[in-house]
């Protein structure tokens, strides 16, 4: 449960903030929003993991206090290790919105769009964005999988008794039993995540639903 908890808000949050930055950065091309939200991105991928982690442990546990150092007392405890595992997913994320945006803006049904008065919220929001998610959901969709993989080092790092955790100590231990069953439980979480993301695109794109017909 812990596992699935840490996965879910990691990816909440990281999608969240990846689409707003690479939106913000997108409409606000070659200009200081587009250069933080870069550098912000850029910093996310190159900063190792399980560094992060240790930073925020000194910085919001130890010294301020603000966060438990580890275990899952409460919902604080999920917000370090969230952030830890989730930075470089918010990252690409962003990464690859502004490149779709930047993409889907230079259409023409975008240019028709602004020429008959459309506000520019509108354009943007329910034609841009729209139309440019399905490279981001099939980037997230990846990246939800590998979640579960990354999991195992935020959880060592943070003390979570998740299923990270539980493979970590059965790898020590050299319980292979216990290490095929996680094993096969990430592959089939992995391959149902590609599933949806699947089914995603025809809701997304009734181009594609009307083509499998």
């Amino acid at each position: 449960m812990p596992t699935i908890i840490l996965t879910f808000v990691s990816m909440g949050w990281a999608l969240v903030m990846g689409l707003l930055i690479g939106v913000i950065s997108a409409v606000n091309r070659n200009k200081w929003q587009d250069h933080a939200g870069m550098l912000t991105a850029i910093s996310g991928i190159s900063v190792p993991g399980f560094w992060l982690g240790l930073v925020l442990i000194q910085i919001f546990s130890v010294q301020l206090g603000w966060f438990p150092t580890g275990g899952v007392d409460s919902w604080t405890s999920y917000v370090l290790p969230s952030i830890t595992l989730g930075a470089g997913i918010m990252s690409m994320l962003a990464r690859y919105s502004r490149s779709s945006m930047l993409e889907t803006m230079r259409e023409d049904y975008i240019r028709t769009g602004r020429a008959k008065g459309l506000r520019e919220f509108v354009v943007v929001g329910r034609h841009a964005l729209r139309n440019s998610l399905i490279q981001v959901v099939t980037v997230a969709g990846l990246q939800f999988g590998f979640l579960l993989g990354g999991s195992v080092m935020v959880e060592t790092v943070f003390s979570i008794p998740g299923l990270g955790r539980l493979l970590v100590d059965s790898i020590s231990f050299r319980d292979y039993t216990v290490i095929q069953a996680l094993l096969l439980m990430f592959a089939t979480q992995f391959i149902l995540i590609n599933l949806i993301v699947d089914m995603l695109y025809g809701v997304l794109n009734p181009k594609i639903r009307y083509a499998s017909k």
